[in-house]
Formats: C-alpha cells, structure tokens, sequence
C-alpha cells in the first residue's frame, strides 16, 4: 500500500464553510477543443465545495483509505521541521497545488527514495525539480485544462481592473467618499487598445477569445504559431519573439509557463521596450518578471499598472514590495482555484491516482514527466537543463 503526501492551503480564517453562496456549479459538457472533463471512476465530494484547503482532502481520504492507502495531508510546507519534510521521506506520491507549493527541489526529491508519482493538483509543475525527477524515476503529472478557462478569466478582469483603475475607485466608496474626479484620474477604455499575450497556449488562446468584444487589437507569441484559421477568425498578429511584440501593445498578459527560456523574461530591459504606461498582468508565474524592475518600473511610471496572483516564494512574505507598490492590482495566487476548477482538479487528481495504482497509462495531456523523459504536455511546454 501506498503513502500519499498532500499539501493543501489552510482552512478559511473562519473555519471550513458549512454553507456556500451558490447551490452548485453549472454543468460542462467538455474542455474548448474537445479535451474531456475529468473521468474519475467516481467522486467522494460535491461539486461547488471548498476542497483545496486542508479539511477539504480535495475528497480524496475515503477513496484512498478504502484502498488501504494511507492519506496525510498538511498545509505546513516550510523549513526542514515542516510536516512536509518530514513525511516526505517514505512517500510513494506528493500531491500539491500551484497555489501553495510544495517546493520539489533535487534535495528533496534525493531524500525521498520511496517517491515515485509528483502530481500538481492543478497546472503548473515548476514546483517540481523536472531534472531531479527525470534522474530519479519521478513521473510528474498535472490536470491539464482543468481550470485554464479560470485563469482565463482572472487575466480579463485584471486588464480590466487596472485600465478602469478600479481598484482606487472602489476605495473611495469603502472610505465614504465621493471623490469622482480622483477615481477616473487614471481610468481608461479598453476598447481600441492593442494587448498581446505571451504564448497562446490553453490560457492564452483562451484570453484572446474573450478579449476580441471588446473591440481591441490581438497580438500574440509563442514558440508554436497558431492555425491561420484561427489567427483569421480573431485578427491576430503574430510576433516571433516576446521583444518584437511588446513595442506594440498596451496590455501585455503573460500566460507561458516557467523555464530557463521565460524565467526573468521581464526585467528592465525588455519593460523599457513597451509603451511608457503600459499594463502588464502575470498569473502565470511570478519568476516570470524581474520582482524589483516591475516596483522601479511602476514607481518611474514606466507601467502604468501590474496585476496577476502569483508571487514567488508561495506565500509571499508579508514584506513583499509587491503588497506596497503604487498601481498594482495583486491578488494571492487564486485564479485557478474557484471553487468551480477545484471540482476539475480534484477529479482529475483522483483520475490520475487511479491509473497509477492501476498500472494503467496516466492521459497523454496530463503528463510532464515519465519514464525518465519529458513527456505529454511537459514536452509541449518546459524545457530541462540537462
């Protein structure tokens, strides 16, 4: 039998919620694309409830304890006295969220010889050593799709957040004030703007989908050109590398995931490149962009604005110059887990612990990392160093 190891979130400050807001979740007949939906052999929660967080168990005990499977879950992740370390050393498979990290690192993963399936709760897998998994045996698998078009939607609502400036705007009403001519000091319209997304991938092509209402003009790069069907259907202009494109926008979402080729992509260089007053959103990954270029970037009105939700390290520490630089509409890292995704993702945790206690093949779509190689969708997207 197996020991599984899952690091989840803390409970809500108010305790675990007996009742929700919204009876219930729409249903989904499938991904855009044809991708299905999760197909676990059966679920152990009700869709709509809180299950990224600790005494949610993203509705795993019950299966995996009839199983005979032993389930420990802890959100303390920290330091070499974590629960996480500690438990590390005899399990067989680590469940995490991008969310709240388990950080993976070549020393961890040396010290748990046992550890054989490293499965990301979500999307997003640079939490994981990929080369210290490849050199130790390590599958490394992740619920694609499972909320992309979440994420999709945050980007949308933070351009729109930050080129309405709404934030300040809704602080005035909190401070019982009227202050109109201060909350449009800095508001504009979208409508006409040229945004790009860096890659077009699930999140970004999803992004540009729902930005092209809004009457804006599309732009895009990634290491994989699009169909010309659909760079067509949504007018796009398509730029061969991130420095040609930016000079042209006046939003810039970044939706590519974390290796040597992205990591500080964003730096003072290449921000100096865009238009003095551009928005810059990052829900991908906060290493992404160079932590303090976008501060002096901000300060010097370089960026007019900087949303997203990821911060590195997960949690970010309560003096993290993101929290306090002017003009930025950050949240912590929570636009993939709605409680909506959070059915997804919890199903499709359970569908991949089942194939692999089964023997069976894990989705093709899922994988990162297996049989010592980058694999399905980890071939798409990252890159090693070895």
């Amino acid at each position: 039998m197996a020991k599984i190891l899952c690091v989840l979130y803390d409970d809500p400050v108010d305790g675990y919620p007996d009742t929700y807001a919204r009876d219930g979740l729409p249903h989904l007949d499938g991904y855009p694309g044809g991708q299905t939906l999760p197909t676990p052999s059966a679920i152990d929660f009700t869709p709509g409830a809180l299950l990224g967080s600790v005494s949610g168990e993203l509705g795993l005990r019950r299966y995996l304890e009839d199983q005979g499977h032993t389930l420990v879950v802890t959100s303390d992740k920290e330091g070499p006295d974590s629960t996480f370390d500690r438990e590390l050393v005899d399990a067989d498979v680590v469940v995490s969220q991008p969310f709240w990290p388990a950080y993976l690192t070549a020393e961890r993963i040396a010290r748990a010889p046992r550890l054989k399936l490293a499965l990301t709760a979500g999307i997003g897998s640079d939490h994981v050593d990929l080369d210290a998994a490849i050199a130790h045996g390590v599958t490394v698998a992740e619920v694609t799709y499972c909320n992309s078009i979440s994420v999709a939607e945050h980007v949308v609502m933070s351009i729109l957040n930050l080129v309405r400036d709404f934030v300040p705007a809704h602080q005035v009403v909190c401070d019982g004030g009227w202050h109109v001519a201060d909350a449009v000091a800095r508001s504009y319209d979208v409508e006409g703007m040229h945004v790009g997304t860096v890659a077009a991938g699930r999140i970004g092509l999803a992004v540009l989908r729902r930005l092209a209402p809004f009457d804006v003009h599309l732009h895009y790069t990634d290491r994989h050109r699009l169909p010309e069907t659909v760079e067509r259907e949504l007018n796009l202009t398509y730029h061969p590398t991130t420095a040609d494109m930016v000079p042209h926008c006046d939003v810039v979402t970044i939706n590519a995931p974390l290796h040597p080729e992205t990591e500080g992509l964003f730096g003072d260089e290449l921000i100096a490149t865009m238009k003095r007053g551009a928005y810059l959103v990052n829900t991908a990954r906060a290493r992404i962009a160079d932590r303090e270029a976008v501060v002096r970037a901000l300060e010097s009105g370089q960026l007019a604005g900087y949303a997203g939700d990821v911060w590195f390290p997960q949690p970010a520490p309560a003096d993290h110059p993101w929290r306090t630089m002017p003009h930025h509409a950050m949240t912590p890292h929570i636009s993939g887990s709605s409680l909506s995704a959070q059915a997804r993702y919890a199903a499709g945790t359970r569908e991949i612990l089942e194939s692999f206690f089964a023997g069976t093949p894990i989705r093709e779509e899922y994988l990162i990392v297996d049989g010592g190689k980058l694999a399905g969708t980890g071939a798409h997207s990252y890159s090693t160093n070895g």
